[in-house]
């Protein structure tokens, strides 16, 4: 056996797990997705606050049919219930980069190869009209 001790779920993990909980209970009873991705914008440290929130703009206006709702604690958007596309923050997972990913129900297939992932520093205008050309695509 080794000499180390497997930690299990470091204290985000399991965080983002209690969050999760939190979500589908919130689902169960209703609650307003568009305030609870706002209020989860507004918790993140700059200049993630600024990023989230320009990307939840550009994601509402060039895809009204996803819905804003929380997904592990972060602004995510679902077609018919569905995760489409999330955000993901650099400071709150510890990592070097926030990242836009798009889940499986994301219609982004191109081959047998294609990205589902994007690191995200800053936004420039090339970059959201990437992302809005991304988003349309994804919501189908």
């Amino acid at each position: 056996m080794s000499a180390t001790k497997n930690a299990g779920f470091t204290a985000g993990e399991r965080a983002a797990m209690k969050e999760r909980a939190r979500e589908l209970k919130a689902e169960k009873e209703k609650e307003d997705g568009e305030s609870a991705v706002l209020a989860k914008i507004a918790e993140l440290p700059e200049p993630e606050r600024s990023m989230a929130m320009r990307l939840h703009e550009l994601i509402q206006a060039s895809a009204p049919p996803l819905a804003p709702k929380t997904w592990y604690g972060m602004p995510a958007y679902a077609r018919d219930g569905r995760i489409v596309c999330f955000f993901q923050s650099a400071q709150k997972f510890k990592t070097r980069y926030a990242t836009l990913g798009f889940s499986d129900a994301a219609r982004l297939d191109d081959g047998a190869l294609w990205p589902v992932a994007f690191a995200l520093k800053a936004l420039t205008p090339a970059d959201e009209a990437r992302i809005v050309a991304l988003v349309k695509k994804a919501a189908g």
